[in-house]
């Protein structure tokens, strides 16, 4: 049986915020607990002081602290 890929329900969406605040990004998939892995160009992001990732049922959230305008 083939497996059943994995969906963006909710898309992110472009978000502004000030430099030196923090910032939310969050994405709802199809399916509960998939694997998340948040991206700047190609390089993985990974827990830190500043970046921050979390996920509770079908939503991925990625939380950058002390933004920068590098973050875009």
């Amino acid at each position: 049986v083939p497996a059943v890929p994995v969906l963006f329900k909710q898309a992110l969406e472009n978000t502004d915020t000030e430099e030196g605040k923090s910032i939310s990004l969050r994405c709802e998939l199809t399916k509960a607990d998939a694997t998340v892995v948040w991206k700047k160009g190609e390089a993985a992001l990974q827990a830190s002081d500043k970046y921050e990732m979390k996920q509770k049922g079908t939503v991925a959230e990625l939380v950058i602290h002390n933004a920068e305008p590098e973050d875009a």
